[in-house]
Order: structure tokens, then C-alpha cells, then sequence
């Protein structure tokens, strides 16, 4: 059932985090790569969330990648301490920041995986000079802030436009996808271009146990 293509990652932002153990041994059980951590502070976007600690405690719990997103304003402040909790990969806005550049190059000077996110409304011009200098670029394809929400049939140009770029660039660029990720979406997402989407409540829900949820995702996809 795993497929070397692509990667799934399961977003903590709907697990129920009273069993949080349980619901990332039982996700890493069955077949996901990686997990992601939304950091939000209430600022760049309404929510506040997570921060260092949820991570350290999740670091302890699995050694698969633990891949951090940042809907902070300036967040080069919290860089240091979120790779001492564990983090592998970072990600930060374009629009978090109005030195986005100096950021940038504070986080490449770092020991993660640099990626940069970009919102619905962000065009790719405004960032594709800067995917030769990053692991991982993330096309939302929600409006940050909130999980559940319905994915955005315009981000298929999007992810498309990007993966061109990449490939005709020769670029090793990874292409990561967050936002309305479900049965389906996913195929589409992936046959676009995407190497890793983040699924939450897709894989975290009422209605289905984990491993149920991860089996309906994973044969939405074309073989």
C-alpha cells in the first residue's frame, strides 16, 4: 500500500489530544511518514496553538519526521527552540514577515529542512526565485487558520505551475500541500504534482477510526 511517490502526514491540529499517544503511534502504525505540527499565535492567523512543548512531547513518542508550520508573525523568534524540541522541517510564510529574506537566511543557517508556504491568494511569482534555495515549498490550498475546510479547485494550477517550474529548473524542490486533503481531493493533489499533503481531519475523526481513515485515503489513489 505505500507508495515511494508521495507521503502523507498526518496534521495533529484535529487529533484528540487528550489520547495523543495513541493517535500518533496508531497513525505511525499504519503506514504514515511523517507528522505535522501547526504553529499559530494568534496574530498572523485567529487561532493560537501549539509551541515548543507539544513538539518535544511528540519527539519522544516517534522518530518519524516531525514537520513544523509556522502561521507566526516574525518567526525566527521561536526557530531555535522548536529544533531543540525536535523539529525536522520548518516552514514560514511568505507574508509572516515584512524581512522575509533576512528570515529566510536565518532558518537556512539553521540544522532543518527549510520550507517556505504560500496562502491561496499568494501568487508563485512572488516566490519561485527562492525554491532553488529551499527543501520544501507548502501551497495551501485553504485559507490558514482552521482545519476542516474545503479545498480550493484553483490550487490544482497552482501545485501544477510549481512542479513545471521544479522539474525544468532540475531542482530537487519538494512540494508539500495542506488544506481539504481527503478522499476526494488527494489523488488530484497528487497527480498535480505534490510529493507530501497533509491530511487532518481526514485521518483524525468521528466518523471513522485511524486506521480506517488512513486505508479510505490511501486507496482514493490511483495505482
Amino acid at each position: 500500500m505505500k507508495n515511494n511517490r508521495f507521503k502523507i502526514y498526518p496534521s495533529i491540529l484535529t487529533a484528540d489530544l487528550a489520547q495523543l499517544e495513541n493517535q500518533i503511534s496508531t497513525a505511525q502504525d499504519n503506514g504514515i511518514d511523517g507528522f505535522h505540527i501547526d504553529i499559530m499565535d494568534g496574530q498572523f492567523v485567529p487561532p493560537i496553538t501549539f509551541g515548543p512543548i507539544i513538539v518535544s512531547h511528540i519527539r519522544k513518542i516517534t522518530q518519524l519526521p516531525i514537520d513544523i508550520h509556522m502561521m507566526v508573525i516574525n518567526p525566527d523568534r521561536f526557530f531555535e527552540d522548536l529544533i531543540i524540541a525536535g523539529a525536522d522541517s520548518i516552514t514560514i510564510h511568505y507574508e509572516s514577515t515584512k524581512n522575509f529574506d533576512e528570515t529566510l537566511d536565518k532558518l537556512k543557517d539553521l540544522n532543518v529542512e527549510c520550507s517556505i508556504a504560500i496562502n491561496p491568494e499568494t501568487k508563485l511569482t512572488d516566490v519561485q526565485n527562492y525554491l532553488n534555495e529551499i527543501n520544501q515549498i507548502l501551497i495551501m490550498s485553504v485559507n490558514p487558520g482552521y482545519g476542516g475546510q474545503k479545498f480550493i479547485p484553483s490550487s490544482i494550477k497552482k501545485i501544477k505551475s510549481t512542479k513545471s517550474i521544479i522539474n525544468n529548473s532540475n531542482l530537487k524542490t519538494k512540494i508539500q500541500v495542506d488544506g481539504g486533503i481527503n478522499s476526494n481531493t488527494i489523488d488530484s493533489v497528487l497527480q498535480a504534482g505534490a510529493d507530501i499533503v497533509v491530511a487532518g481531519s481526514a485521518i483524525y475523526n468521528d466518523d471513522n477510526d485511524i486506521k480506517t481513515s488512513i486505508k479510505t485515503l490511501k486507496d482514493s489513489i490511483s495505482k
